[in-house]
C-alpha cells in the first residue's frame, strides 16, 4: 500500500481563544477599576477674583511650641481659655467668622492630640485656618 504520512506543519494559529481571554481580562479590569475608590482628601482650592479687596485686618495667630505651650496672639493660654479668648477675638473683629483668618504656627514635635484639640476649638468658630510649621534652623 502506498500510505504516506504527511509531516507538514500547519502554519495556522487559532486566535479566537486568545481574543476571548483578552476581552475577559479587559472586562475584569474595567469592572475592578470602577469599584476602586482612592482615599483622597477633599481640598477646597482658593478662588481668585479681581473685584475682591485685600483684607488689612490682622489675622489671629496661635502658636504651639514643643513644650505644648499655646499662645494666642502672644498671650499664653490653655485649651479652655483659648475657647473663650478666641470667641472674644472673633466678636471684637466684627467680621463674619468665615472671613477671619487664624494662622497656626506649630512645632514639629507637638503631638497630634494637642494639635487636634486646638484645631477643634478654632473650628467651633468657623474661622479660616492656615497651618504652618517651624522651619528647621
Amino acid at each position: 500500500m502506498g500510505l504516506k504520512k504527511s509531516n507538514k506543519a500547519i502554519a495556522e494559529f487559532n486566535m479566537s481563544s486568545l481574543t476571548d481571554i483578552v476581552f475577559l481580562l479587559l472586562i475584569f479590569f474595567m469592572l475592578t477599576s470602577s469599584v476602586v475608590n482612592p482615599n483622597a482628601i477633599n481640598l477646597m482650592l482658593p478662588n481668585s477674583s479681581k473685584t475682591k479687596a485685600v483684607s488689612t485686618a490682622k489675622p489671629i495667630t496661635v502658636k504651639i511650641d514643643k513644650k505644648k505651650v499655646i499662645k494666642l496672639n502672644d498671650l499664653i493660654v490653655d485649651i479652655p481659655s483659648l475657647r473663650g479668648l478666641l470667641g472674644q477675638a472673633v466678636k471684637r473683629d466684627g467680621r463674619p467668622a468665615d472671613k477671619i483668618t487664624v494662622i497656626m504656627d506649630v512645632d514639629k514635635e507637638v503631638d497630634a492630640q494637642t494639635l487636634v484639640s486646638v484645631v477643634d476649638v478654632i473650628n467651633e468658630y468657623g474661622a479660616k485656618m492656615i497651618l504652618a510649621t517651624n522651619v528647621d534652623k
